[in-house]
């Protein structure tokens, strides 16, 4: 079971309602918030505790301890104000980490702006996921860092890679990525692999870089 830590999540729509039923499917302890009664009732049972309250009213907050969760999660995606207004205050009373809803990319630039840990966009970001699987289908696995980062797994079937070493492929030059995990044929997790470790084939490479450079990269690793 995962690490227990304290979560709190601010509007129960549709988003929200969802990373709190992941989060207690992962064994975690939830406050769940929204001004809406019916939806509290629904929640009342699932989750360790539901609270109708207002999450622009700064004294409610307070009284909720919400500075003091180790995750704030405000999914207030289409009422924009009330939004910006919750993550203001979350961060003001001490919030470490607090993750947004987003419903456009101005919504996102502003929550960035006023210090917002994590923003997520979830169609806008589950479209590009899509797209990139469709583009890159030998991508084992990847997660989009910023705007122009990301990291990915990919597996090495080219057979100009077999049996050289990193210091020899010098991945940062060449491709324009760090290579963070390697994964041998065996299964063997190496954490930030040696220069002098060598690739063999179908070993499986977690880098981390500029999107276009992994998607050439990983073009590149399955030619066979």
């Amino acid at each position: 079971m995962a690490k227990k830590e304290s979560f709190a999540v601010i509007g129960l729509g549709q988003f929200g309602a969802a990373i709190c039923k992941s989060l207690v499917r992962a064994g975690q302890e939830v406050l769940a918030v929204d001004l809406n009664e019916a939806v509290i009732n629904d929640f009342a049972g699932l989750v360790m505790r539901a609270v109708i309250a207002d999450a622009r009213d700064e004294d409610a907050m307070k009284e909720l301890d919400i500075g003091h969760y180790d995750h704030v999660y405000i999914s207030i995606g289409k009422q924009i104000e009330t939004s910006i207004m919750a993550t203001l205050i979350a961060k003001d009373l001490g919030a470490k980490d607090v993750i947004c809803r987003a419903e456009n990319r101005n919504h996102a630039r502003v929550l960035e702006r006023i210090g917002a840990d994590t923003v997520v966009r979830p169609e806008h970001d589950l479209a590009e996921r899509l797209v990139f699987s469709k583009l890159h289908p030998s991508v084992l696995d990847y997660v989009r860092i910023s705007k122009s980062l990301t990291l990915a797994e990919i597996e090495v079937l080219n057979p100009a890679f077999f049996d050289k070493t990193l210091d020899e492929l010098d991945f940062r030059s060449r491709y324009q990525v760090n290579v963070l995990v390697l994964v041998d044929k065996d299964d063997q997790l190496i954490q930030l692999p040696q220069g002098s470790d060598h690739l063999h084939p179908h070993d499986k490479l977690t880098v981390i870089g500029p999107i276009e450079a992994v998607g050439e990269l990983n073009d590149l690793l399955q030619q066979h």
